[in-house]
């Protein structure tokens, strides 16, 4: 029997990186997944990969009608959703805060930020009359502390608003049954951490008391515990998955 059998999940930011790990889990444990993402070409490549349990719906996560029409779509293909995985997020620029322009700063968290918020207006209702769920949101080690200058004040900004508001509707939407957890990864072997360090990671690794860059498999395994049974009487919390570099 699979962890998310009879589970309808929505992830963002899906056509690659951390989305696409999480989104090949889930179809693997039994969920019907709806794959969202501006990336038209690489979403409909992992839905045809990823068989009949899966669809792929272009989404503009910084838009809310975008949002409405996704979730729309997704309950008329699959039900009502059940699981929300807000991945979908942008690095933004490597700069210190007098240098970080006004258009970086608010395409950051129009991105990071925005989504997360109209991602959980728009499926809570869904979640509320299925009878609850699971919202996990992809957040960053540097939504617990911030790194001098890397990426930006937007970067820190945006992921702990992700954090806090998590926190919020937990607490709100608890007695409805919806369970919101925050997860933080360190680094991970993407392109957006190839793009901003190197495929090693660059001078991180002598902070990463592990020693090593993780795949994303390893976020997607606490994805996978959030959005489960498994995690019943878990909510409101972050879980950080960065190889102890939060620790020191």
């Amino acid at each position: 029997m699979g962890r998310l059998d009879g589970k309808v999940a929505l992830i963002t930011g899906a056509a690659q990186g951390m989305g696409e790990s999480h989104a090949t889990v889930f179809v693997e444990e039994g969920a019907k997944v709806i794959i969202t993402d501006i990336n038209k070409e690489g979403g409909q490549a992992l839905a045809d990969r990823l068989g009949e349990n899966a669809v792929f719906i272009e989404h503009d996560v910084t838009d809310l009608k975008s949002w409405e029409n996704a979730v729309k779509k997704a309950v008329e293909t699959f039900g009502d959703i059940t699981v929300l995985v807000n991945n979908a997020g942008v690095l933004g620029p490597i700069a210190k805060t007098e240098d970080l322009t006004e258009e970086d700063y608010m395409k950051v968290c129009a991105i990071n930020q925005n989504s997360a918020f109209f991602g959980m207006k728009s499926v809570l209702p869904s979640m509320v009359k299925a009878g609850g769920g699971s919202i996990v949101n992809i957040s960053s080690i540097a939504g617990i502390v911030a790194n001098y200058g890397f990426p930006s004040l937007a970067y820190v900004a945006s992921k702990s608003a992700v954090r806090g508001m998590s926190k919020a509707t937990a607490v709100e939407y608890g007695d409805k049954n919806i369970r919101v957890n925050s997860v933080h990864p360190g680094f991970i072997q993407t392109q957006m951490m190839a793009d901003a360090t190197d495929e090693s990671g660059g001078d991180a690794l002598k902070d990463i008391p592990l020693g090593r860059i993780a795949d994303p498999i390893e976020v997607s395994k606490a994805v996978l515990y959030l959005a489960s049974d498994d995690s019943s009487y878990v909510t409101g919390t972050e879980q950080i998955v960065d190889a102890g570099m939060t620790a020191h």
